[in-house]
């Protein structure tokens, strides 16, 4: 039988104790709660007042020790910077915005100092980091889940960073300028590199000054070669393209070459060639025949290396039927388990790239076995043509001397203006290819100084805040006794 002072069950005395012994907010009083906070209300702001002054102050005091990140954003557009690589397919590193001779123009530019341990802080100083677009970053998550293969992805805009303690001797608008500067020095000295002729180009007769009339042949004549072919390898990227200082497309150019080599080259050569020309022509067979040595030992070697690729070329050939029935055999077996390509199909796959590779370095080396034989027998016919006037009676060669630097007067008049107009027309055509291949996306900005001391007051303010309301709470009040809990 159950003791008379316990509730009967399903009473409503029961229900009451119930709801008492499981609700543990039943004896919270809410009005106690804002009277003491109503109470403390004074201590609360004064202490929120407290910890934002104490923390703006601690700020003030250690912001020359703190950081300041100017930052800009810089694209590459170039052909071949989607592969990592320049236009003259050599590897393209972002970090080259940071490289010592870029750091060091910019400081002259602005005219600051450029001793090694400036120049060593500022280059620490820059950072340049890839900008991953989100739906690039979503699709490549994607191919992770999937269980496939992510390419490597290279993006085309950079975020370019100059991080300097707030204490070091540039001020906001300096750093700005600097970072500005040095994306300038780098776009400048790509322009310089690839939307320039190179110097060396055209200084053929530079090059022969106080040369022997036996040179002019041999060094004229390769520098029309190299003349042609740059053309004709312009004339591969712009077939069209009209340049608006000269009014010449690389088509023009290329016929103005042939022009030169018919009218002028060819005469002035041709009288040298004509009456063997020499200031001292036991000199000039003494080079013509080291000059021969010299090509008979490129052409054993070229011969030589065509032997061994035309046998490698060779070996592959045999082995090709055999790799296709390999093929043949494992891919008409059916195994789920397999991968989509079966083993056979890669053999075959390096095997023809083995042969096309071949196939290239046996065209390379026939074209250069061609090309010394070529060259030798000229020096041959040259030799013989030398010697004959050497064996002859000894004429007085003034008279034709003087003909012939007449001629190389015009020729070098001639000369100069062709390379004259090639410069113009590529730089025209390089200024339009590259006009875009390095701009700035966005313009440099300096990080508020003012936003960290209101991020740290702010925090110093609720932490302030948070203490006031905790004493009061407690009923501990400023200037006055602990209040007891009623």
């Amino acid at each position: 039988m159950a003791p008379s002072h316990l509730p009967e069950p399903g009473s409503e005395s029961s229900r009451h104790s119930f709801a008492a012994e499981s609700d543990p907010y039943e004896g919270l009083d809410l009005r106690e709660v804002f009277a003491r906070l109503g109470r403390g209300l004074p201590q609360i702001l004064g202490l929120a007042a407290l910890g934002l002054v104490v923390a703006a102050v601690i700020y003030l005091i250690a912001s020359p020790s703190t950081s300041s990140t100017t930052s800009m954003r810089v694209a590459f557009a170039f052909d071949g910077a989607a592969q990592g690589l320049y236009p003259d397919h050599s590897k393209f590193e972002p970090g080259d915005l940071r490289s010592p001779d870029v750091i060091l123009d910019a400081l002259k530019r602005m005219g600051l100092a450029t001793n090694e341990e400036f120049l060593s802080k500022i280059r620490a100083a820059v950072t340049v980091e890839g900008i991953i677009p989100a739906d690039v970053v979503k699709q490549r998550d994607r191919l992770r889940a999937a269980g496939q293969t992510v390419p490597p992805y290279i993006p085309d805009e950079f975020l370019a960073t100059l991080t300097l303690p707030r204490s070091f001797a540039l001020d906001t608008r300096q750093r700005e300028f600097l970072l500005n500067d040095i994306v300038g020095a780098y776009r400048q000295k790509f322009q310089r590199t690839y939307t320039t002729v190179p110097k060396a180009f055209g200084n053929a007769f530079d090059t022969l000054r106080n040369a022997d009339h036996f040179d002019y042949e041999l060094l004229l004549g390769r520098e029309v070669r190299n003349i042609t072919d740059y053309l004709e390898q312009q004339l591969d990227q712009a077939k069209t393209y009209r340049s608006p200082t000269t009014n010449l497309s690389f088509s023009d150019l290329l016929k103005q070459t042939t022009l030169f080599k018919q009218i002028r080259l060819n005469e002035t050569l041709g009288l040298i060639r004509e009456n063997g020309l020499s200031r001292n022509r036991a000199t000039a067979m003494t080079k013509m025949d080291y000059y021969l040595r010299t090509l008979e030992d490129e052409e054993s070697e070229a011969l030589e290396q065509q032997k061994v690729i035309q046998d490698l070329l060779n070996k592959t050939q045999d082995r090709s039927k055999d790799v296709v029935l390999g093929v043949k055999s494992q891919v008409g077996q059916q195994r789920p388990e397999s991968p989509v390509l079966d083993q056979g199909l890669i053999d075959s796959l390096l095997a023809n790239d083995a042969y096309n590779f071949l196939v290239r370095k046996a065209l390379d080396a026939g074209l250069t076995v061609t090309r010394v034989q070529a060259e030798k027998a000229k020096l041959i016919e040259r030799r013989k043509i030398m010697e004959g006037f050497m064996k002859s009676s000894t004429v007085d060669q003034s008279a034709i001397i003087a003909r012939v630097d007449k001629s190389l007067i015009e020729l070098e008049t001639a000369y100069n203006q062709l390379v004259s107009d090639v410069r113009e027309t590529y730089a025209d055509f390089a200024k339009q290819q590259f006009a875009d291949a390095i701009r700035v996306t966005m313009s440099p900005v300096t990080e508020s100084k003012y936003r960290p001391l209101a991020t740290a007051g702010v925090i110093g303010g609720f932490l302030g805040l948070a203490l006031g309301m905790g004493l009061s709470l407690l009923g501990i009040y400023a200037g006055g006794p602990k209040r007891s809990a009623a």
